[in-house]
């Protein structure tokens, strides 16, 4: 019998095989075995979305070693966690390592997830940091109470500031409605990073809460689950259940101009054959519905 899932899978597979020539063989990825050339779908070429990879998938390797991944799967656009970029370090390191990475041809899309107390002298603290490494934008997980300094700080830095749902266990922000109902009526620099993995688990729809916080939607964590409700049931994208199709035919629609950010939170030491097979499926998703 055939299910909307295995048509999902079909649908994608086979518009990522018709998407990528298979390049080279990758050090050390022996099961999945190809180098990723970036799509001419890929917003790098004038296409519809800005396919990139969160770096917490590789927060076990260097900075280095996560610029070089990146090259292997032919991404130009990252956000960057603080185990690449520290938030301790001296302004001048920070902006040496913000160098580096666009030496190495990357646009930044912004940092973080970063937690902030409602503690004004703490929130200037990683606006500077921020500022310092080139985040144009950054995710967060702040406390309501600090809504007020992070928005004038958000005004005067030029920075936007996107509220990270991070599902059933966060009291603060489980949901993507819930972040925009504290924002909306805030300066537009203030949105939303929906975690559509987070979001599913709270039984909401991710294509849904697409389009209800589209004028505030700034930044997108990508991952899949295999079972709705259960946090380790992360798989590959495409192998689970959330609709791929159905959420980027939804960010065209909307016009998103934020990165669609592969979050691949699982085998952390050795991410890449995962990300190669996620990053294969959304690209070649993204080809058939563009």
């Amino acid at each position: 019998m055939i299910t909307n899932r295995s048509r999902r899978r079909f649908f994608g597979a086979a518009a990522a095989a018709a998407a990528w020539p298979v390049l080279s063989r990758v050090p050390g990825a022996e099961s999945a075995a190809v180098r990723l050339k970036p799509d001419a779908t890929d917003a790098v070429r004038g296409g519809p979305l800005k396919i990139g990879v969160a770096s917490y998938s590789m927060r076990e390797f260097t900075l280095d070693q996560a610029l070089d991944m990146a090259r292997t799967l032919g991404v130009k656009y990252m956000t960057f966690k603080d185990v690449h970029v520290p938030r301790i370090d001296p302004p001048d390191a920070t902006r040496a390592l913000r160098a580096k990475i666009q030496a190495a041809g990357i646009t930044i899309m912004g940092g973080g997830t970063i937690t902030i107390p409602n503690d004004p002298a703490k929130i200037k603290k990683e606006f500077e940091y921020a500022k310092n490494a080139g985040f144009p934008l950054i995710f967060v997980d702040p406390e309501p109470g600090a809504l007020d300094t992070i928005e004038q700080l958000a005004k005067s830095y030029d920075i936007r500031v996107a509220i990270h749902n991070h599902g059933p266990e966060d009291k603060r922000w489980p949901r993507p409605q819930d972040a925009y109902a504290a924002v909306k009526s805030r300066d537009k620099r203030l949105g939303l990073c929906i975690d559509i993995g987070h979001t599913l688990r709270t039984g909401t729809d991710p294509v849904q809460a697409c389009r209800e916080c589209r004028d505030r939607l700034y930044d997108m964590h990508v991952k899949d689950l295999a079972v709705k409700s259960d946090k380790e049931s992360q798989v590959e994208v495409g192998r689970g259940v959330i609709d791929f199709p159905g959420l980027f035919r939804t960010l065209i629609e909307i016009g998103y101009q934020g990165q669609v950010g592969l979050e691949y939170e699982i085998k952390a030491r050795d991410p890449l054959p995962g990300m190669i097979e996620s990053m294969a499926y959304m690209r070649g998703v993204l080809a058939a519905v563009a």
